[in-house]
C-alpha cells in the first residue's frame, strides 16, 4: 500500500523527529522505509514537504495515528504527482547504475 502525507514546511523538524525517532525498532518508519520531498522538487505545492510510504496497511494506520495533526494524507491527484515523480527518480537511478554495471 502507498499513501503520501502533506506537511507545512515550518513543521518539517518535528515531523523528522517522528520519522527518525528509534530508527532500529521493529515497525519504525526508518525500517519500513519512506521518503521526503521538497514540494518544488516533484512539482507540487511551494511551502509543503511530502511523506511518501510504501508499506503494510497496518503500517498505514499506526502513522497515520502518529502523524495526526502534523502531516495529513494528501488529494489522490497530488499523491499521483509526488508518485510518479518517485518513480521516475528510481528509475534513473537504476538505470544508470545498469549503464555502470552496478
Amino acid at each position: 500500500m502507498e499513501k503520501v502525507y502533506e506537511c507545512d514546511n515550518e513543521k518539517q523538524g518535528e515531523l523528522k523527529k517522528i520519522l527518525e525517532a528509534d530508527p532500529y525498532a521493529e515497525g519504525s518508519f526508518a525500517r519500513v522505509g519512506y521518503k521526503l520531498k521538497d514540494g518544488i522538487m516533484v512539482g507540487a505545492e511551494k511551502g509543503k514537504v511530502y511523506l511518501y510510504i510504501s508499506a503494510s496497511e497496518e503500517f498505514i494506520k499506526k502513522a497515520d495515528s502518529l502523524l495526526k495533526g502534523l502531516a495529513e494524507a494528501c488529494k489522490p491527484e497530488t499523491a499521483s504527482l509526488v508518485i510518479s515523480k518517485i518513480k521516475e527518480e528510481e528509475d534513473t537511478v537504476a538505470s544508470g547504475v545498469a549503464m555502470f554495471g552496478g
